[in-house]
C-alpha cells in the first residue's frame, strides 16, 4: 500500500507539473491560477497545495524542470562532436536556439527572471547549462586551445552574453543574426591562444 501511495503522489506531482508547464508557457505566470491547474489535471485544489504550497512553488518546480532539460539539450548537442572547440560552439548554439522554443522562451527567459528574481534564476542556470559551459571552457584551456586563464570570469562573461542574446531572441530578435554574432565572439576567444607570426605552430 505504501508503494501505491508513493506512486500516486509521484503521478499527482507529474500531472501538476505537466499542466502547470503547459499553462505557464501558453498564458504566462501572472495569468495562471493554481486551482485551475489542479482542476484541469483532475486533482483537488487541496492536493495541489499539498505538493506545491503556492503558484510560485509550482512555477519554481517547472522552471527547474525546464532548466535541467535545457542543460541536457546543450550537453547532448555538444556530445555529438569529438572536437572540443566544436563541442563549445554546438552547445552555445543549442542554448541560443532555446530562445525560439515557446515553452523555454516564456517560462525560462521571460517570466522566470522576474518571478523568481535574477539571483535565483542565475543559480538555476549555473546548475545546468552554465555548468556545461564552464566544463567546456576548462577542457579548452587544458588542451591549450584557449590561453591559460581563470575559467570562472570567462564563463560568467560568456554565459551573461548568451543569456542576454537568448532573451533578445525570445522577445523577437533574429536567431540567425544572434548565431552569427556568437560565432564571431567565440572566434575572438581563440585569439589569445594563437602564437605570434614566426612562432612555432606546435
Amino acid at each position: 500500500m505504501a508503494v501505491n501511495r508513493a506512486e500516486q503522489r509521484a503521478a499527482t506531482r507529474r500531472a501538476l507539473l505537466a499542466e502547470g508547464r503547459r499553462r505557464f508557457a501558453a498564458d504566462g505566470y501572472h495569468h495562471v491560477v493554481l486551482a485551475d491547474v489542479a482542476r484541469a489535471a483532475g486533482i483537488t485544489k487541496g492536493a495541489a497545495y499539498h505538493h506545491f504550497d503556492s503558484k510560485a512553488g509550482l512555477f519554481r518546480a517547472v522552471v527547474s524542470e525546464v532548466q535541467h532539460e535545457l542543460g541536457g539539450r546543450v550537453a547532448a548537442e555538444a556530445d555529438r562532436h569529438e572536437d572540443l572547440w566544436e563541442q563549445l560552439r554546438a552547445g552555445c548554439r543549442a542554448f541560443l536556439a532555446a530562445g525560439t522554443d515557446p515553452a523555454v522562451r516564456r517560462i525560462l527567459l521571460v517570466d522566470a527572471p522576474t518571478v523568481l528574481g535574477r539571483e535565483e534564476w542565475r543559480t538555476l542556470d549555473e546548475e545546468s547549462s552554465a555548468r556545461h559551459l564552464a566544463e567546456a571552457l576548462e577542457a579548452l584551456v587544458a588542451a591549450g586551445t584557449l590561453a591559460d586563464q581563470p575559467v570562472e570570469p570567462l564563463a560568467r562573461l560568456l554565459s551573461g552574453a548568451m543569456n542576454e542574446a537568448a532573451l533578445w531572441i525570445a522577445r523577437g530578435g533574429d536567431p540567425q543574426a544572434a548565431e552569427q554574432a556568437l560565432d564571431r565572439l567565440l572566434a575572438g576567444l581563440r585569439a589569445p591562444a594563437r602564437r605570434p607570426p614566426g612562432g612555432s605552430a606546435g
